[in-house]
């Protein structure tokens, strides 16, 4: 069964647009009713920012082979197993006879504030991983073959996430490839090592303007950590599991 990725490009320019104008929408209407979270973050509390790339991957599953597979959203149908903790909630999840097929995270980073969240995004994507093969080895998802699971990042592109960044290890030397990167070069570097220690099977990242709300415009930082790459990858898992 071949790969079915028929008006990517537009689907993906519609779920950029998406998220920068849910995003402004939403900062807006906690102004309006005087709520108004502080900094950037009351664009970011209304949660459905990422819908967009949700419901892309919604369609590549079912067009891939598994038109009636289960695609789990609402928080109460979210939570998977864990090992070292008692459960893990997932952004979404995909099921299909009772079987996981897949279980996907979707984060955004909008500036100013780069530093702290990029280390709290690293640190939570790793715990996830760790926690989710280790529970998988155990059993924990059943008797079936290993699940698609994926990471995927969207990052305003803008100055502070594109500057040169400089970092002090008093004892040892950082790893030659983090020297003077920028955040959204971490990120990549971040999603390229996800998938080469074997940690998730597909992690994008992908950078916009917040000018992109009427464009959609939007790159990707290399192809191995593209989203067009992971979408790929999810298809041919899904077919794959359809048989």
């Amino acid at each position: 069964m071949g790969v079915d990725l028929s008006n990517y490009e537009d689907d993906v320019c519609s779920a950029v647009r998406h998220f920068w104008l849910t995003r402004d929408a939403a900062r807006l209407k906690q102004q309006e009713s005087g709520t108004s979270d502080q900094g950037e973050r009351s664009g970011v509390t209304a949660g459905k920012n990422m819908d967009g790339f949700v419901n892309l991957v919604e369609k590549v599953v079912h067009s891939n082979g598994l038109p009636n597979a289960q695609i789990h959203l609402q928080r109460r149908v979210l939570t998977l197993p864990g090992y070292f903790r008692p459960t893990k909630r997932w952004d979404m999840l995909v099921t299909h006879r009772s079987h996981l097929v897949a279980a996907l995270e979707f984060k955004s980073q909008v500036g100013p504030s780069f530093g702290n969240n990029f280390n709290n995004r690293t640190e939570e994507a790793l715990g996830t991983s760790v926690d989710f093969w280790k529970a998988f080895r155990e059993g924990g998802f059943g008797e079936a073959p290993a699940p698609f699971t994926g990471w995927m990042i969207f990052v305003e592109d803008v100055l502070g996430s594109r500057s040169p960044v400089k970092d002090k290890s008093p004892h040892f030397p950082i790893f030659p490839e983090f020297q003077g990167a920028s955040y959204a070069d971490r990120y990549n570097i971040l999603c390229r090592k996800l998938v080469q220690e074997q940690l998730y099977t597909a992690a994008s990242v992908l950078v916009s303007p917040r000018t992109a709300a009427d464009s959609g415009d939007h790159a990707e930082l290399s192809e191995f950590t593209g989203f067009r790459r992971f979408v790929r990858q999810l298809a041919g898992h899904v077919a794959a599991e359809a048989g």
